[in-house]
C-alpha cells in the first residue's frame, strides 16, 4: 500500500472541466450584464464571480487533499458544491426578477446543452497549458449560447451546465466516501504502511549472520549470550 494518493487526476474529471467551463461563462455573463442600473453596488457581479470561482478552486484544493486527509478534502469538495447551488440560485433570480422560468428540461434548447458531450482530455507532457487548451475547446462547444446577446439565453444555459456539473460532483464526492470506507483516513494508511515496513524489516533479519556452531540466527533466542 502507498502512503499518499494521487490527486492530480482531478484535472480529467468531467466534473472539473465543466465547472471551469461555468467560471468562465459566468464572468462573461456578468461582465456583459451586470451595470450600474442593475447591480449599483457591484454586490451582485462579486457574489457570482466568487461562487464561480469557489466552484473550482475548492473542487481543486479537496482533491488535492485527498493526499492526506479525507475529512478535508470532502469538506472542500462540499463547499465547491455549495458555491455552485448559491450560483444557480442567482440565475434563477435573474430570470425570475423578469418573471420568467427556466427552459423545460425536454425542450429542444435545453436538449442541446443537455447532450453536447465533452471531449476526451489529452493534456501531453504539459498538463497546465493542455488543461487550459481542453476547457477552452469545451467552452467553445457552447457559444452559441454562452456568447449570445440574449442574457436570458446564456443564464438557461448556465443553469443546465450548473446542472451537469453538480450530478457529476455528487457521484465524486460518493466516490470519495466508498474510498474512505474501503482504505481508510490517512492516519490508518499510516499505520498499515508502517506495520507492512516492520513486517519486511524483521522479515529480512532472518537472513542475517548465523552462529558459526549451530547455524541459528544471531537475534534467535538459542544464541542470545553465546556469541
Amino acid at each position: 500500500m502507498e502512503l499518499f494518493r494521487k490527486s492530480a487526476g482531478y484535472r480529467y474529471l468531467d466534473a472539473f472541466v465543466l465547472a471551469n467551463v461555468v467560471e468562465l461563462g459566468t464572468g462573461h455573463f456578468c461582465d456583459r450584464f451586470l451595470e450600474l442600473r442593475n447591480d449599483p453596488g457591484g454586490r451582485t457581479y462579486g457574489q457570482m464571480t466568487h461562487a464561480a470561482r469557489s466552484g473550482c478552486r475548492n473542487f481543486a484544493e479537496g482533491s488535492e487533499r485527498l493526499m492526506t486527509s479525507y475529512a478535508t478534502a470532502t469538506t472542500l469538495l462540499d463547499v465547491a458544491r455549495a458555491s455552485l447551488c448559491e450560483l444557480r440560485d442567482d440565475y434563477l433570480k435573474w430570470l425570475m426578477k423578469q418573471e420568467l422560468a427556466p427552459w423545460a428540461m425536454h425542450s429542444p434548447d435545453a436538449q442541446r446543452v443537455y447532450g453536447m458531450r465533452l471531449d476526451k482530455p489529452d493534456y501531453g507532457d504539459d498538463i497546465n497549458r493542455g488543461f487550459c487548451l481542453h476547457v477552452l475547446a469545451q467552452y467553445r462547444k457552447f457559444e452559441p449560447e454562452l456568447s449570445s446577446d440574449d442574457s436570458n439565453l446564456r443564464t438557461n444555459a448556465l443553469l443546465i451546465l450548473i446542472s451537469r456539473t453538480l450530478n457529476m460532483m455528487d457521484k465524486y464526492i460518493k466516490k470519495v466516501g466508498a474510498g474512505f470506507v474501503e482504505q481508510g483516513g490517512f492516519r490508518e494508511r499510516m499505520s498499515t504502511v508502517r506495520s507492512q515496513a516492520r513486517a519486511e524489516q524483521e522479515g529480512g533479519a532472518e537472513d542475517g549472520p548465523k552462529c558459526p556452531e549451530c547455524g541459528a540466527g544471531v537475534g534467535d533466542p538459542q544464541t542470545r549470550g553465546t556469541l
